[in-house]
């Protein structure tokens, strides 16, 4: 995947967008979530970041949902490698969970609203699969003898780094006693030292 290190509006006085538009689009789509929430997107002000024709996001993705969708396939693929590298320990994996969540929130933001999502497209089911293996590879361990008590497991570990990002990313925890004077990274692995599956 072509990476482009300068912000959106670089890209657009560039030219770079001539190079891989579609790429140009999810980038300005993924900042101004990122800054302005899901609510704010739309082909048009993608279109006015990405410094393009109103009519280009539309070819690409053929609507707002087609815009989402991508920028949530692109997510769960970023999100699979993130856990992949983490290895097989769980703790490892709920960090690096917790910072793609912090460095990607963009994609973050929209990859569980299903609601937004184009149901039923099989690479956002793919991209989702391989993210969600991924993650449970470092619950697998647990209750190998019984796959009742490992998908409840697995649920509570997801729900505990997921519940945790989502806390951290929406501002929840800013100036708590929970959380205070130290990075989430830091605090995720003081929770997840206290934190049985067994």
């Amino acid at each position: 995947m072509t990476r482009f290190s300068g912000t959106i509006e670089d890209m657009a006085k560039s030219g770079y967008h001539h190079g891989d538009l579609r790429a140009t689009i999810l980038a300005a789509a993924a900042d101004q979530i990122a800054s302005d929430g899901v609510d704010a997107v739309s082909l048009r002000e993608l279109a006015r970041r990405a410094g393009v024709s109103h009519a280009a996001p539309a070819h690409h993705f053929g609507d707002r949902a087609g815009v989402l969708t991508a920028l949530a396939i692109e997510g769960f693929d970023l999100l699979a490698a993130r856990l992949g590298q983490a290895g097989d320990d769980f703790r490892e994996v709920a960090v690096a969970y917790i910072r793609f969540a912090r460095e990607h929130p963009g994609h973050f933001d929209v990859m569980f609203r299903h609601s937004l999502l184009r149901a039923g497209e099989p690479r956002l089911d793919e991209a989702r699969a391989r993210a969600a293996s991924a993650l449970r590879s470092g619950v697998s361990a647990i209750h190998p003898d019984d796959a009742q008590r490992q998908r409840a497991a697995q649920l509570a570990a997801w729900s505990l780094v997921h519940g945790f990002a989502a806390l951290w990313r929406e501002g929840a925890l800013d100036n708590s006693s929970l959380a205070a004077d130290a990075d989430p990274e830091t605090v995720a692995r003081r929770m997840l030292a206290t934190v049985r599956f067994d």
